[in-house]
């Protein structure tokens, strides 16, 4: 049976049981018993690998000892023992990072987890379900990363977990360009269910790692943090599932916790989607320069990744055109970015590329930290041809960015490859300082476009009628003041 089919079959119990209510929910019970499962089938390849192998947890709560024969405990007495010995277990390991490393990993997962199904029959049935697939095959985990992201989009769908994923053609286009390297320390700092940092961990195992410490050293590069319970879950086990055994480095905290002055880390390359749109909790702005204080999440984000990210390190981060064009804090942040970072090139994406989670146009910024930026290259990717927007079951291709990868060139010689076409052009930062650092800046090749896109068209408009109305506003103001001068203009604004 495949594993699409397993899932579905289990979301098909889970909605029987009248603790599981709507799609959340489905994902949040199904990833800890998937975690545990694939923790198991970890810990049963490590204890063939490994002389001085120790249980990271309680034996009797690994998943072989509890939930692997079909004829095991099953109604009260399973719930009994997942709601009042498992769970409780697991939430309070005594399990030190430094010495139970993998018990640390599972306290994380359960710390706070939650078993939401009420009838142990219908769990006892979800659980010979995820029996039907071996997690130790590499065939079969492999294709769980497709259903992985599957049940993700499913979650997406349901509404209220857009801003954990980034389409697998933008990640994968990002990792590409910035190509890091065996050894270098990578990071997340918003990390959702791991996507970059999976897409990370593949590229550097397929074009770098050669030998067994090779494996080791890609053990220990990969770093993440994520606020939300679930996310961080999923994060875990993705990167259980793309080989990173013991994935201690990814917190489960918010990265913008602490001031940004205590940061002693440097990374080599960040790469990541911060939340955008968003607003942190109050008392977040604190932890950044008094002058630099917002309350909007991906403007700290874009403060906190020049911070830590070491010189000469690479940076990737998807931004809304908000970021761009915004002025205020927005524009000091642009300033200490181009000063202290090359800001080298800005792929503006086309309108869709998030559908159906967001409309709002998105930029791939990248940048290389410890020299100003000279110039901005900007691209504007197209929809390929025939493509009017994305939608969920059509969506942006990684094929599609070989036209920018051909046109790429390298760092090394200031990208002395690079040509303006119909798609690039370049901007000097003297322009950009003139502009007041707004870098929303069109393509000067392209004729000014009509747009049919009726969200586009009711902005423009709701645009043009609060600009009339400021208008109208401003007129009243300079009657109101000519009548109450005695019929002069000028009189009211000698009187000022």
């Amino acid at each position: 049976m495949s594993v699409s089919t397993v899932i579905k079959s289990i979301q098909d119990i889970m909605r029987k049981d009248a603790g599981v209510d709507g799609d959340a929910q489905r994902l949040g019970q199904m990833s800890w018993l998937l975690f545990l499962k694939i923790f198991d089938a970890q810990e049963e390849e490590l204890e063939l690998e490994l002389d001085d192998y120790r249980e990271p947890i309680p034996e009797q709560y690994l998943w072989r000892n509890w939930a692997a024969d079909e004829q095991g405990i099953t109604g009260d007495e399973l719930m009994e023992f997942v709601n009042d010995d498992l769970f409780p277990t697991l939430k309070n390991l005594t399990a030190p990072i430094d010495k139970n490393p993998r018990g640390f990993v599972v306290r994380e997962a359960f710390s706070d987890a939650f078993n939401y199904m009420k009838n142990g029959t219908l769990l006892r049935q979800v659980i010979n379900k995820l029996n039907e697939v071996d997690f130790t095959d590499s065939k079969e985990r492999h294709l769980f990363g497709d259903i992985y992201e599957q049940i993700l989009r499913d979650l997406q769908s349901a509404g209220n977990a857009g801003e954990f994923y980034t389409p697998r053609a933008v990640t994968r286009f990002i990792v590409n360009r910035v190509d890091p390297k065996l050894g270098e320390q990578v990071f997340d700092p918003a990390c959702g269910t791991g996507g970059f940092l999976a897409c990370s961990v593949d590229h550097i195992k397929t074009n770098y790692v050669k030998t067994g410490s090779d494996h080791q050293t890609l053990q220990k590069q990969i770093h993440g943090v994520e606020k939300k319970q679930l996310p961080h879950l999923l994060a875990t086990t993705n990167m259980m599932l793309h080989g990173i055994e013991v994935p201690v480095q990814i917190k489960h905290d918010n990265t913008l916790n602490k001031p940004l002055s205590s940061w002693d880390a440097d990374f080599d390359v960040i790469v990541t989607n911060p939340p955008f749109g968003g607003t942190e909790e109050d008392g977040i702005e604190k932890n950044f320069p008094s002058e630099m204080q917002t309350r909007e999440t991906a403007d700290l984000f874009l403060q906190l990744i020049v911070e830590v990210l070491k010189d000469g390190g690479r940076a990737a981060v998807v931004l809304p055109d908000g970021t761009l064009f915004g002025e205020g804090v927005k524009t000091k942040i642009k300033k200490l970015l181009t000063e202290e970072c090359n800001l080298h090139t800005i792929v503006r994406l086309p309108n869709g590329v998030f559908n159906p989670y967001t409309g709002i146009k998105t930029n791939l910024l990248f940048f290389t930290k410890g020299q100003p930026t000279k110039d901005i290259w900007f691209y504007e990717h197209p929809y390929p041809k025939g493509v009017k927007n994305y939608s969920k079951t059509k969506p942006m291709k990684f094929e599609e960015f070989q036209t920018e990868i051909d046109w790429w060139g390298s760092e090394e010689d200031g990208f002395a490859s690079r040509v303006e076409n119909e798609h690039a052009w370049k901007v000097s930062i003297e322009e950009v300082i003139q502009r007041n650092f707004n870098l929303d800046i069109k393509n000067p090749h392209e004729d000014e476009q009509v747009s049919h896109d009726p969200e586009e068209l009711l902005a423009q408009y709701q645009t043009q009628q609060n600009e009339i109305q400021a208008l109208r506003d401003q007129l009243k103001g300079i009657l109101s003041g000519a009548l109450s001068s005695g019929g002069s203009v000028t009189g009211k604004e000698g009187n000022v």
